[in-house]
Order: structure tokens, then C-alpha cells, then sequence
């Protein structure tokens, strides 16, 4: 098994990378737009590398990864590539071609018109979906790509304005449930706010598999089992990097109110089949998100995730 990796490795990796890259006048507005945070007197002994390290002081290591992850998305390096694999950040190959987002009611329809060209389109339900249509850059999908995006698909040149829409949409889509309701609170107030535009979006029911059948219909045939259709949560933070947050109410692993392995077997392997695609995934019981403390854990877990 790979040793994990340590924030102290990570860090010289990182610096060994850029210190190849970038002339010593560079490196500064480099470190910059791989969204390290500043550091006074960073420069010292005139070594590019010190300075990188200095720049990364510090940084908790879920954020390191993630910065890792936009060095090694611009300049490719096996070293640092296989210490991201240590630290748990695979990586989903290929680019993001469909995100359907936002789910609002009834699944739609949605049909391959052309299986060469991966081309979609969504006869019915249309307009309880939102569709991304823009190639991710390095820095995955932010608050400000995501607000660019509304604007220009709904008209609105007011940016106040569409900030409050695009909310209100979104927040129509998260589930009925308090548990999930704290969490998407919580991250917009954190992240959500003026200043955060190079953040992360926190992207609400996302189709992550699609299947025209129903449960019903697939019951009792060979392989027939019906995969996760939709994410609580995803985050992009990167043009390879996805994490899927979910928040698991009692129906993730109870039937009729009494426990039930099935139920709880039935979610791990597919939380093992999306894994093994790259993702990274998250769970939350409900029960912690609606304690007294629930922000806090929040909190937490975005110290830890997005530093």
C-alpha cells in the first residue's frame, strides 16, 4: 500500500515543481494564481524554492492537495502525481462533458441524440434541471464561473440581482430535509458572500447516473440494480478533482423504520463504484446536522476540505 502523504513532502514536491517552471521574477504572481495565500517576507536566502515552501507554511494539507492538484493540472509531473495518489486525490480522467444540476421535481428525460459526439438532450422536465455548458479551467468550477454563467443565460446584468436568483434557484433544489438545508446554508454564508468568487460552488442535486428505467421496471433483472442517480452535493475544485458530499437520512440504511443491511450494503458498494471512477466522497449522518453544534461541524469540514 502507497504511504500516505505528508504535508511537509507535499510541499517540497510542490516547490520542486515550480521551482522548474518559473524564472525567479514569476514566481511570485505564480504562487499567486495557484491561490496560495500570502505571506510576509516570504523571500528568503533568494531561493524560489524557500519561497514556495514559505508560501505553503502552514497550509492545511486538504487545501495543499488541492493546490497540488492545480500545479500538477498545468505542469505535469509523475513525482507529484503519485504523491497526490497517496494523499487520496485520484483524480476523474477525462473532461466534464454534462453536469445537470439543481434537480427540481420529477426526473426528466433525457435522450442520447448522438452516442459519437456524447451530444444530450432533455425532451421533457427541461425546466426543472440547469445545465452547465462551459469547459472547466484549473481552477474547476467557482462561485464567480458559476454566477458568469447565470448572468449570461438568464440576461441579467445586474450582478446583485443574479447572485439573489441563481441563490433562490438553487436552494429550491436541495432536498426537503433540515439536515441537508444546514449545510447549504452554512457553505453560502461561508463562501457564498461577496469576495468568494474564486471559491468552489457548492452544486446542489447533480445527475451523476442516468437510467430511463425505474426501480420497479429493473427489479428482477440480471444486473438490473439501479445505480446512484443524483448527488446531495458536488464540488469542483479542480478540472480533475470532483467530491461528492451526501447527507444520509434514515431511508439510506432502515426499511419501514427497522434497519436493514440490504439498504446499507446497496450504498457502500456504490460508494465504492464511484471511487474507483475518482471521485472523492463524504457522508454526513443526518443526525449531526441538526444538533445544537451542526454549523460548527460544518465548519469543520471546509477548514479541513478547502482550507
Amino acid at each position: 500500500m502507497a504511504e500516505r502523504v505528508t504535508a511537509h513532502a507535499l510541499r517540497d514536491a510542490i516547490a520542486e515543481v515550480l521551482w522548474a517552471a518559473y524564472k525567479a521574477y514569476e514566481i511570485e504572481a505564480a504562487c499567486d494564481s495557484f491561490g496560495m495565500p500570502a505571506v510576509e517576507d516570504a523571500w528568503t536566502y533568494n531561493s524560489k524554492r524557500v519561497y514556495v515552501r514559505n508560501r505553503l507554511a502552514g497550509v492545511p494539507l486538504a487545501r495543499m492537495l488541492e493546490i497540488a492538484q492545480r500545479v500538477v493540472d498545468e505542469h505535469p509531473d509523475p513525482a507529484l502525481e503519485t504523491m497526490l495518489a497517496g494523499g487520496g486525490v485520484r483524480g476523474v480522467d477525462g473532461e466534464l462533458k454534462n453536469l445537470i444540476f439543481a434537480a427540481d421535481g420529477p426526473k426528466p428525460r433525457i435522450v442520447l441524440v448522438d452516442a459519437i459526439n456524447n451530444l444530450i438532450e432533455i425532451r421533457e422536465g427541461a425546466d426543472r434541471v440547469l445545465v452547465y455548458d462551459r469547459p472547466l479551467g484549473s481552477a474547476g468550477l467557482t462561485w464567480g464561473e458559476l454566477l458568469a454563467w447565470w448572468q449570461a443565460a438568464g440576461g441579467t446584468a445586474d450582478e446583485r440581482e443574479a447572485a439573489k436568483t441563481l441563490y433562490q434557484r438553487l436552494t429550491r433544489s436541495v432536498a426537503d430535509s433540515p439536515a441537508e438545508k444546514t449545510l447549504w446554508r452554512t457553505y453560502c454564508w461561508r463562501y457564498g458572500r461577496e469576495g468568494a468568487e474564486g471559491v468552489p460552488a457548492l452544486i446542489p442535486q447533480v445527475y451523476l447516473h442516468y437510467d430511463p428505467y425505474t426501480r420497479a421496471e429493473l427489479k428482477g433483472v440480471e444486473g438490473g440494480e439501479l445505480a446512484r442517480q443524483r448527488m446531495d452535493f458536488l464540488l469542483l475544485p479542480s478540472q480533475r478533482r470532483r467530491v461528492v458530499i451526501e447527507v444520509d437520512g434514515a431511508h439510506h440504511y432502515s426499511e419501514d423504520g427497522r434497519a436493514s443491511p440490504r439498504r446499507y450494503s446497496e450504498m457502500l458498494a456504490e460508494d465504492r463504484r464511484v471511487r474507483l471512477a475518482g471521485y472523492e466522497v463524504f457522508r454526513f449522518g443526518g443526525w449531526e446536522l441538526t444538533r445544537p453544534d451542526a454549523e460548527a461541524v460544518v465548519d469543520r469540514f471546509f477548514d479541513e476540505l478547502l482550507g
